[in-house]
C-alpha cells in the first residue's frame, strides 16, 4: 500500500463524520476487505482516496437498504451479480417488513386505546352484547378506580386483542352462570356442597376472560358483590338474597381451599 501526505485522501475519522458511519464499523469493513484504505501516511495513518469513498458510498446505501455485508461483497465485486433481481428481493422483503410494522403499529394503537378504555367496543355494541341494563360509564369508572392495578393491565391485553364475537361469547358465559346460581339457590344447593363448590369454580373460570383470578381474590369479589350497591343489585334482581348467598358459597369453597375468608386479601 503507497504511502501518502493528508492531502491525498481522508482519514477514518473524516470518512466517519461524512459518511455517517462509526469509525468502528470502518476498521471492520478493512479488517474483512469490504472497503480497505488505498493509502497510508508515512506514520501508518489509513487514508481514503476517492475511489474509496465511491466504495464506501454504495456499501452505507446497499447496508441501509438491509443487505448483509457478504450480500454487499456479492454485488461489488461479483461482475456477474444480478444487482438488479438482487435489489427487487430486497424491495420485496422491505415490503413484507413494512406490511409487519404496520400492523405490529396497529396493535400498539388498541393496547394503548385498551389501557385507555377498557373496551374497544361503541357503546352500540356494548349495549348488544351486555345488555340495556349495562352502563357505558362504567369501563371509565373502572379503569379510574383500578387503573393503576395488574389486573387492569391484564384485563387491557385481553380487551386489546378481542373481537365483539369473543365478548359476546363471555357474556353468554357470564349470562348462563347467572342462571346457574339462580337455579342453585331455588334448589336450596348448600355453600360447600360439591355443587355449590363447583359453581364457585365456574365463577373463577367465567372471570379468568378478565383477568387470572386466585381463590383469595374471589373472596374479595364475593364481599364486594355483596356489599357494592350495583352489584347487589345484579344478583339479587336474578333472585331475591343472591348476593349473600353467592358470597357464601364462595366463603365455603375458599375454606375447602385452606383459606380463611375472614383474612383473605387480595393477591
Amino acid at each position: 500500500m503507497p504511502d501518502a501526505t493528508d492531502a491525498d485522501g481522508l482519514t477514518v475519522g473524516q470518512v466517519s463524520t461524512r459518511l455517517g458511519v462509526t469509525v468502528r464499523a470502518l476498521h471492520h469493513w478493512d479488517e474483512i476487505g469490504l472497503a480497505r484504505p488505498s493509502l497510508r501516511t508515512a506514520g501508518g495513518y489509513r487514508l481514503y482516496t476517492a475511489d474509496d469513498l465511491e466504495r464506501l458510498h454504495r456499501i452505507v446505501v446497499y447496508r441501509e437498504i438491509g443487505f448483509g455485508l457478504d450480500r454487499i461483497r456479492a454485488v461489488l465485486d461479483d461482475s456477474t451479480a444480478d444487482v438488479l433481481g438482487a435489489l427487487r428481493a430486497q424491495r420485496t422483503q422491505v415490503a413484507e417488513r413494512i406490511d409487519r410494522l404496520q400492523r405490529l403499529g396497529a396493535g400498539l394503537d388498541r393496547m394503548i386505546d385498551a389501557h385507555e378504555r377498557g373496551l374497544l367496543l361503541s357503546i352500540e355494541q356494548q349495549t348488544a352484547i351486555f345488555g340495556p341494563r349495562w352502563n357505558p360509564d362504567w369501563p371509565a369508572q373502572a379503569r379510574q378506580l383500578y387503573g393503576n392495578t395488574t389486573q387492569w393491565v391484564q384485563f387491557a391485553e385481553r380487551s386489546a386483542s378481542r373481537s365483539p364475537e369473543e365478548w359476546q361469547a363471555i357474556a353468554d358465559a357470564v349470562a348462563d352462570l347467572d342462571r346457574a346460581l339462580g337455579d342453585a339457590m331455588d334448589a336450596a344447593v348448600a355453600p360447600g356442597s360439591p355443587e355449590a363448590n363447583r359453581l364457585a369454580e365456574r365463577h373463577r373460570e367465567v372471570f379468568a376472560a378478565y383477568f387470572p383470578l386466585t381463590r383469595e381474590m374471589q373472596v374479595c369479589l364475593g364481599r364486594m358483590f355483596e356489599a357494592d350497591p350495583a352489584f347487589a343489585t345484579h344478583y339479587d334482581g336474578i333472585r331475591a338474597g343472591l348476593a349473600s348467598w353467592f358470597r357464601r358459597i364462595i366463603d365455603a369453597s375458599a375454606r375447602a381451599h385452606g383459606i380463611d375468608p375472614d383474612t383473605a386479601t387480595w393477591q
